[in-house]
């Protein structure tokens, strides 16, 4: 079990409420895609992937991604049990290589920190580190069974 400080809970609270679902999670999924091109083959019946940022599809899933990572940020002190499912959807039928949630929590990152600018602060960026960290970990837990 990960032990949340209060402060941490704080920080991960105050950056989710700046979070737009419809958007963001479309932008961080597109960076994803065209940061990491090779992402792309989980998507191949998204169509074309040429332009990520405009395919509705993409859009659609990365909003679907981060309502699962918002449902996560309100539930911290039951991470692993609030994303099991997913995990085992995603080890289990889907076969996604699990790096691949870690470099969605970088693009992410890269995201919210672009939103919150100044309020962006080193305590609140180490929280959502920790955040992503420990929400990779437990989505990679059916790949270990």
């Amino acid at each position: 079990m990960v032990h949340w400080t209060a402060e941490e809970k704080a920080s991960i609270a105050s950056a989710w409420k700046h979070i737009d679902l419809e958007h963001d999670g479309g932008d961080a999924l597109a960076r994803l895609l065209f940061v990491y091109p090779w992402t792309q083959r989980y998507f191949s019946t998204f169509g074309n992937l040429s332009n990520p940022s405009s395919n509705a599809k993409v859009q659609a899933h990365g909003k679907r991604v981060l309502a699962a990572l918002d449902n996560a940020a309100h539930h911290l002190d039951s991470l692993k049990a609030t994303l099991h499912d997913l995990s085992d959807i995603h080890a289990n039928k889907l076969h996604v290589d699990p790096e691949n949630f870690r470099r969605f929590g970088e693009v992410f990152i890269v995201v919210l920190a672009t939103k919150l600018k100044t309020a962006f602060t080193p305590p609140v960026h180490a929280a959502i580190e920790k955040f992503f960290a420990v929400s990779v970990d437990a989505l990679n837990h059916e790949y270990h069974h």
